[in-house]
């Protein structure tokens, strides 16, 4: 399995060829961290980047559970208070699945709400 820092990079890789601009990596809080930061046009995405060999348990996309979730959306909460103004959020899922590591892009994996 690739590790967490192979997997993050490939996944910034495939979403800078989507079109997608990586303004961040593994911004870490007291109430989590966040493997990406990106820009889509105005919109700023949280990006949770995960990686399986096997489907076993649900493979990469089943882990991003509800309790990660939420860790996911306090850190994002943390993060954006520090910021001058609110843009538009979403979170995405970037799952690498299988011993080729095939991308999967889940756009609006998960609300905050």
């Amino acid at each position: 399995m690739a590790d967490g820092t192979e997997a993050e990079a490939r996944a910034a890789e495939y979403l800078v060829r989507q079109g997608l601009k990586v303004i961040g990596r593994n911004f870490r809080c007291r109430l989590g961290e966040i493997d990406l930061i990106a820009r889509d046009g105005e919109t700023l995405v949280f990006v949770e980047v995960r990686s399986r060999r096997n489907a076993g348990y649900g493979g990469a996309l089943a882990s991003v559970d509800g309790r990660k979730q939420q860790r996911l959306i306090a850190a994002a909460q943390y993060y954006l208070a520090r910021q001058p103004h609110l843009p538009p959020c979403r979170f995405d899922v970037v799952a690498l699945e299988g011993a080729a590591q095939v991308v999967h892009w889940v756009r609006n994996a998960f609300d905050a709400g």
